[in-house]
């Protein structure tokens, strides 16, 4: 079996948990670190729009901190996994090259970006990672997950003693129209 670690900085020491808890001892699990780049581009575009007026691109400073800072996360995750992981780092749209490196993979585990109920607990990566994945995906929350509140019940409170009808057999009111009912010219 093989199994696919998405790392990131918020969301790694949940990924890991999983994997030690969902991957059989014979697995080969791959820890994943994706260096995003739009950031890097982001600077170098400043950059150029300056004429090349500052000292130093700052996109090459960006870029090699992004990358030791992987380097680093990919180390410590594979301290907290305990056990033989091959370790990727890669360089681009995480969305994108977590999709691609998932090919062949038996199992991809992605974290939630926040712990918190609803759609928005799925940021725009995660979404499209979720969704164009080559394999299952075990999406896990990066912490505690909250309570999900009781769901209202359905329409208005019944008064004590009324007899339950759906509401298409309730009866009307006797001078109720349906909305589409147009009287017709006076007699």
């Amino acid at each position: 079996m093989a199994v696919l670690v998405w790392i990131t900085e918020s969301t790694w020491q949940a990924c890991v948990d999983a994997a030690l808890s969902v991957a059989p001892a014979g697995a080969d699990i791959t820890l994943l670190a994706v260096v995003d780049t739009g950031t890097t581009e982001a600077a170098h575009g400043a950059f150029s729009g300056m004429f090349g007026r500052a000292a130093q691109d700052p996109a090459q400073r960006l870029t090699a901190n992004a990358e030791a800072a992987a380097g680093r996360l990919l180390d410590a995750a594979a301290d907290r996994l305990g056990r033989p992981a091959q370790r990727i780092q890669r360089r681009g749209r995480a969305e994108r090259e977590v999709t691609s490196a998932a090919e062949g993979a038996d199992m991809l585990i992605v974290a939630r970006d926040v712990a918190a109920p609803g759609p928005r607990s799925l940021g725009k990566a995660v979404r499209f990672v979720v969704d164009h994945a080559p394999c299952p995906v075990l999406l896990i929350w990066p912490g505690p997950a909250f309570p999900v509140p009781e769901a209202p019940p359905h329409g208005p409170p019944e008064p004590p003693g009324a007899p339950h009808l759906p509401w298409h057999r309730a009866p009307r009111h006797p001078h109720h129209r349906p909305p589409h009912h147009r009287p017709g010219p006076p007699a």
